[in-house]
């Protein structure tokens, strides 16, 4: 629990223990960050408003890290917009103050069913990297300009990085339920992909798998 109002984090950490659950508390994010990634903790409770780095830097600075630890982020800030900004510096669930201890509970326990897989905010296969919610992507140092449609495509590819992706996964996930299953629009949207990602670098890391998809795997492999 990462909470720097001392009174609070007492009585919520009596609380988890009357239900089984162990809590180390930490006041600041600076110390958070490295607690975190030399513990295996089941789940992570971040204030927001915290000394030092707040608790979106907090939170990026664990993603970063590679701390795939489950994050609820607990804030008096009740704005979209800093539910929006917490969620995508990498937390999985977000709460406001006020709040109930039962509810508070039940979301810690669903955290820690979820379990601590990666969910990295920038994907990497190889050299290239994409960040979804930026709509930015990069083949190395070289920043690469696709359009919205071209970001969704890559980010099916990378999120089954080395697996066989079929046109109707690209279509279910790209295009919405309204439009013509054609396999041919996928085929001329992945060319366009390619000749951004690919061709430019000399390299072939969106593969044809014939009769099956695509696979996009790390060409220095």
């Amino acid at each position: 629990m990462v909470e720097d109002d001392v009174r609070l984090a007492s009585v919520l950490r009596r609380g988890l223990a009357a239900e089984g659950i162990a809590a180390d508390v930490v006041t600041r994010g600076e110390d958070a960050v490295w607690r975190a990634a030399s513990a295996g903790y089941a789940a992570i409770v971040l204030d927001v408003m915290l000394p030092g780095i707040d608790g979106f830097e907090t939170c990026r600075r664990l993603r970063a890290a590679q701390v795939w630890t489950p994050i609820l982020m607990l804030t008096a800030r009740d704005a979209v917009a800093d539910r929006v900004a917490g969620l995508n510096a990498g937390a999985d669930d977000y709460m406001v103050k006020p709040f109930s201890f039962e509810e508070l509970l039940a979301r810690v326990r669903a955290l820690d069913r979820r379990g601590a897989r990666p969910r990295p905010a920038v994907l990497a296969v190889g050299d290239l990297r994409l960040d979804p919610v930026a709509h930015r992507a990069w083949r190395g140092a070289r920043e690469i300009a696709l359009s919205a449609r071209e970001v969704a495509i890559l980010e099916a590819f990378m999120r089954r990085a080395g697996e066989v992706v079929s046109r109707y996964d690209l279509l279910d996930a790209v295009w919405d339920g309204a439009f013509e299953h054609r396999s041919n629009v996928v085929d001329v949207a992945v060319r366009r992909l390619r000749e951004k990602v690919d061709r430019p670098f000399d390299v072939e890391s969106i593969q044809t798998v014939r009769g099956a998809g695509y696979r996009l795997c790390d060409p220095a492999r």
